[in-house]
This record gives C-alpha cells, sequence and structure tokens, in this order.
C-alpha cells in the first residue's frame, strides 16, 4: 500500500502535468486569436488563473520533496521541481510571445478597418489603451514569478550549502575516528608486549626458586647426612 506522502506527491505531478497542458492550449488559444480585445482579455485572465494554480502546485511539490526523510528521494523530487519551474518559466515566454502576436494581428485588422471609417480610428485607440494595461498587468505578474524564483534559488543555494557543511563534518568525524582506531592498535601492541614480558618474569622466578630449593636441600642433606 502507497504512502499517504508518496499519494500526495502523485496527485501533485499529476495536477501540474495538467495544469501546464491546459496553459499551454489557452497559449495557442492566444496565438490564433484575432480579436476582438475583449477575447484577448479574457484569455490572458484565464491563463493567468492557471498559472497561479500551477504555482501553487509546484510549491506544494517542493515542500513535499524537502519533507522527504530519504535524501536520494528528495533530491529526485527536488530536481522534478526545479524541471517544471523551468517549463513554467517557458510557457511564460510562450504566453509573451503569443500577446505580441496578437496584438500585432489585432493592430493589423484595425489598420484595414480604418481605410473604412474614422469611428474605427476612436476604436484602435481604445484597443492600444487597452493592450497597454494588459501589457502592464502582464509584466507585473511575471515581475512577481521572477521574484518567486529568486527567492527559491536562494533557499536552494542554503540547502546546498547545508550539505556541503554535513560533508565537511562526516569527513572530520572520519579522520578523528582513524586517529582512534591508530592509537588502539598501539594499545593492543604495548599489552602483548608486557604480557609477554610477564610470562617471561614469572618462568624466571619460577627457576629461581626453584634452584633455591635445590641449594637449601643439598645444605640440610650435607648437614644432617654427611655420610651419604
Amino acid at each position: 500500500m502507497a504512502a499517504p506522502q508518496d499519494v500526495h506527491v502523485r496527485i501533485c505531478n499529476q495536477e501540474i502535468v495538467k495544469f501546464d497542458l491546459e496553459v499551454k492550449a489557452l497559449i495557442q488559444d492566444i496565438r490564433d486569436c484575432s480579436g476582438p480585445l475583449s477575447a484577448l482579455t479574457e484569455l490572458n485572465t484565464k491563463v493567468k488563473e492557471k498559472f497561479q494554480q500551477l504555482r501553487y502546485r509546484i510549491q506544494d511539490l517542493e515542500q513535499s520533496a524537502k519533507e522527504q526523510d530519504k535524501e536520494s528521494e528528495k533530491q529526485l523530487l527536488l530536481q522534478e521541481v526545479e524541471n517544471h519551474k523551468k517549463q513554467m518559466l517557458s510557457n511564460q515566454t510562450s504566453w509573451r510571445k503569443a500577446n505580441l502576436t496578437c496584438k500585432i494581428a489585432i493592430d493589423n485588422l484595425e489598420k484595414a478597418e480604418l481605410l473604412r471609417g474614422g469611428e474605427l480610428l476612436r476604436q484602435r485607440k481604445t484597443t492600444k489603451e487597452s493592450l497597454a494595461q494588459t501589457s502592464s498587468t502582464i509584466t507585473e505578474s511575471l515581475m512577481g514569478i521572477s521574484r518567486m524564483m529568486s527567492q527559491q534559488v536562494q533557499q536552494s543555494e542554503e540547502a546546498m550549502q547545508t550539505l556541503v557543511n554535513s560533508s565537511r563534518t562526516i569527513l572530520d568525524a572520519n579522520e578523528e575516528f582513524k586517529s582512534m582506531s591508530g592509537t588502539i592498535q598501539l594499545g593492543r601492541k604495548l599489552i602483548t608486549k608486557y604480557n609477554r614480558r610477564e610470562l617471561t618474569d614469572k618462568l624466571l622466578i619460577f627457576l629461581a626458586l626453584a634452584l633455591f630449593l635445590a641449594t637449601v636441600l643439598y645444605i640440610v642433606k650435607k648437614r644432617l647426612f654427611p655420610f651419604l
């Protein structure tokens, strides 16, 4: 049975793919749009909503990655998050280009209509103002996304620095362990040498004691049994 956390990650990935496809479809609609301006505005509103949903899901997936117990799974999910962010930036670039294409198409249409009357001239002015407002809105949205991406990059750099510091600590501990291992081996050699010397001392004491007893017995024998 899959863990709740794995299920949540799978759901996040599925919804990210879903929102990404919806964004791409809306961007294609903007490319194909030749007006009126209200249609373009409506499409841009939908794109902004989808980008917002996509951004939230990417953030959700990133949070789930940071909560992973295994470092390998954490890094794998963080790489997926990074790929999703790059794809989102690519979609934003396509969105901006699609808007430019649509604006050119609308401008060309208005130029053709200007030949048929002055009323279209006033409509063109209104259209340009609306397009300027739309461009301003898109620029503000892109700036907000850029700030968010900058913060995410900074967090990634901090996480990388933490990993570097942890690796350095592990290496230092390993060096200390090697030093302690050498000390233990030296102590073992000294103890073995001491044990051997102790055995030699015991043997010498035993021989001296035996010699002493033999000497005492010899003297006693000469005193008590001189005729032997």
